[in-house]
């Protein structure tokens, strides 16, 4: 059985009595198989067995130890078989081929650590260094370029009108758009036709593309759809119109994803 190991002891005396009958037990874990009693000076000796589970895991291979980091492949200078190394000092000046040996020593005199950058080249590529203010400085820049990827974001806002809307809802909804393109947002401008006001389709066409024009330079169009029941076109920010517009003070409060008012 995998994950099992099972290891034999026996005692074998010159017997000094009978045979007795054969007996089968089990105790603590421990499986006496045909136990062979005899006794000897008032002692009992048993012929056994012991079989015992270890490791957490099963498979053919037993017991299996974890996984290694990356930190533990990149330090590991004894998985190079090679006995040269191109060597890197931390400088990053090209110190040429070296012994395995020798690069060891080069790092230790240095109070440094000697990392593995290419282990497959020929010869394998080490170079000294600080590894942990290496990663230091690799999250510090991980974290950074999260920060900007997320500045650059652009979250999609929907408003929603009817091809029939009247003029002061669709006021608001042309400010809504305006702000939501300034802060650096897409716009989504759906118009909704239900049942029999499919028969409008144009109007709502008309409608999308003069709500474009009031929208001007400060968006560019992304996408559209005029065939499915619901029209809609997606507007995007003009980031060199968007970037010379004054900065206005954001409210606290935080804006609605969506605009939609019964017409």
């Amino acid at each position: 059985m995998a994950g099992l190991t099972t290891s034999t002891s026996s005692l074998t005396l010159t017997p000094i009595s009978p045979k007795l009958p054969s007996l089968n037990s089990s105790l603590f874990g421990i499986r006496f198989n045909n136990p062979q009693l005899r006794s000897c000076s008032s002692l009992i000796y048993y012929s056994a067995t012991v079989t015992a589970r270890y490791g957490g895991g099963g498979g053919r291979g037993g017991f299996r130890p974890p996984p290694r980091s990356e930190e533990d492949e990149a330090l590991d200078i004894s998985s190079i078989r090679s006995d040269k190394v191109r060597l890197i000092d931390d400088k990053q000046n090209m110190l040429g081929i070296v012994s395995k040996m020798e690069a060891i020593q080069r790092a230790e005199d240095a109070s440094l650590d000697l990392v593995i950058l290419s282990p497959e080249a020929e010869p394998p590529v080490v170079k000294m260094m600080d590894y942990n203010k290496y990663k230091y400085e690799l999250q510090k820049k991980k974290k950074e370029q999260q920060k900007k990827n997320a500045a650059n974001r652009m979250d999609l806002k929907e408003l929603k009108m009817g091809y029939n809307i009247d003029s002061h809802d669709y006021s608001v909804r042309l400010k809504a758009a305006q702000k939501f393109l300034k802060d650096g947002d897409k716009v989504k401008v759906i118009v909704n036709l239900k049942g029999r006001e499919n028969e409008f389709r144009n109007n709502a066409i008309e409608l999308l593309r003069r709500f474009q024009t009031d929208v001007g330079e400060l968006a560019t169009e992304e996408n559209k759809n005029f065939r499915d029941r619901n029209v809609f076109i997606i507007l995007v920010p003009n980031k060199a119109i968007v970037q010379k517009a004054p900065e206005q003070p954001k409210k606290k409060e935080k804006p609605a994803t969506e605009v939609s008012a019964s017409v």
